[in-house]
């Protein structure tokens, strides 16, 4: 059985976020990377099917990026995963959804995984797409924001959480893809020893020019913070003044009511 996590590195979400000079994406310098929190759902739930299989499965990481992707990478290998590509990229920020999902399919199509799990979204786009479209350009079955996983003799049975708190079970024959979200499981922290073992597992690197030659189809033109606004009313006092104020201002400010 082979198994292929694709991983983000992203910037971590307590860094203090400024525009670049053009605008159009985060300024670097001061940002502090780490791996995409739902990923990281993603590599446990691959090493724990390895472990629960007595070892069979072959597990590959994956992820796009430029030299600094070396550390999610190596994470991730610390973590149980067997060998690890880099498909090095100088501006992966670059790529809409179609083509990261256009790359990880190239390098995919001919490798016969019988499963690929990715993360449910990135922390810094927050597209939701790039999972959704690797199955649909491989022709795999594909189950979305997982928060359970079963393998049995060729099918995969997971667990799907909807609106309103409501659960959905979907079993899927292989090869399938998955994307995995919080509450799949606890990602473990790397021991020592895992850490200096997967200094020695295979990294693979290639190029971003051997998978994707085509023109971007869309660009991110600007980046900025939200306007600030105001900030709210507190109301206090007996509650039916407070109602009576609050009926006002709603009859005021909003179409809310008339």
């Amino acid at each position: 059985m082979k198994l292929l996590v694709c991983i983000k590195q992203v910037p971590d979400m307590e860094s203090k976020f400024q525009s670049n000079g053009t605008g159009d994406w985060y300024a670097e310098s001061d940002l502090a990377y780490r791996m995409n929190e739902y990923d990281e759902y993603a590599v446990e739930q691959a090493v724990q099917l390895k472990e629960q299989l007595g070892n069979e499965p072959d597990v590959t990481v994956l992820s796009i990026g430029p030299d600094r992707v070396g550390e999610p990478i190596k994470k991730a290998l610390a973590m149980g995963c067997d060998r690890a590509v880099h498909i090095q990229d100088s501006a992966p920020h670059t790529k809409d959804p179609w083509q990261i999902a256009a790359i990880i399919s190239a390098f995919a199509k001919d490798k016969s995984f019988d499963l690929i799990l990715t993360g449910m979204q990135s922390q810094d786009r927050g597209s939701a797409q790039v999972g959704v479209t690797i199955a649909e350009e491989l022709g795999y079955g594909c189950a979305t924001t997982i928060i359970g996983l079963a393998y049995d003799n060729g099918t995969i049975t997971v667990k799907r959480e909807l609106e309103g708190g409501i659960k959905g079970v979907v079993k899927l024959k292989t090869p399938a893809l998955v994307t995995c979200q919080l509450g799949l499981n606890i990602p473990r922290y790397p021991t020592l020893p895992n850490i200096m073992k997967a200094k020695k597992k295979e990294l693979i690197t290639h190029p971003v020019s051997d998978f994707l030659r085509e023109q971007e189809l869309t660009a991110t033109t600007s980046v900025y913070p939200p306007t600030k606004r105001s900030g709210g009313i507190v109301l206090e006092g007996e509650i039916s003044d407070m109602v009576e104020r609050l009926h006002a201002i709603l009859k005021e400010k909003t179409a809310v009511v008339r």
